[in-house]
């Protein structure tokens, strides 16, 4: 086995979801995962904390994209602009070749609650960062924080979409559209 091999978060987790949906969640252990990856425990632990971490890969990136894309927005974009220039960003890097592992995922984590309620803490914490960069950009709240709660539930919804195989649109096509539908149900609202 190599040293360093290329792509070993990426080996990890594709592995974890193919013994997780062979064998289950609960008896697939960390050695297993390593070894199918063909990586060692050590590099696992390198990447990972424990084998439900590698479920939520990617988490600090896409908090960071959220952030940094809302700050990056034009001055006079509105909340909800500034959103969707977010989720654009975070959207873009789920490439059709990441749909596997989004219809791999969901029956995972919905078939446990320890990874239901690690889920709902990843959700929470998008919101709280695309909430905190709103505020960076003076929006006040309730407007920031409503506006990054819809942004997360468009993101949620059309991930929902996107992960089912008879779906060939982008994931980005169907959070724009998601995003359009909660902004018109909002409006709809008064």
């Amino acid at each position: 086995m190599a040293r360093w091999e290329p792509n070993a978060q990426e080996r990890l987790v594709r592995a974890a979801l193919e013994l997780f949906t062979e064998q289950g969640y609960d008896t697939t252990t960390v050695h297993e995962i390593a070894d199918r990856a063909g990586l060692t425990k050590t590099t696992f632990f390198r990447h990972f904390r424990d084998k439900r971490e590698v479920l939520f890969a990617g988490q600090n990136t896409h908090t960071r994209l959220l952030a940094d894309a809302i700050g990056a927005a034009p001055g006079p974009a509105t909340p909800l602009k500034a959103v969707r220039a977010a989720l654009d960003a975070l959207t873009a890097t789920f490439t059709d070749d990441r749909r596997e592992i989004g219809v791999r995922l969901r029956p995972v984590i919905a078939g446990h609650t320890e990874l239901q309620e690690r889920a709902a803490l990843k959700r929470a914490r998008l919101a709280g960062a695309m909430t905190d960069a709103l505020h960076k950009r003076d929006v006040p709240e309730p407007t920031a924080s409503l506006a990054a709660e819809l942004g997360v539930r468009a993101f949620y919804d059309a991930f929902d979409q996107w992960a089912d195989p008879a779906n060939d649109r982008t994931l980005t096509e169907l959070t724009r559209r998601t995003l359009d539908e909660l902004r018109a149900a909002l409006v709809a609202l008064d």
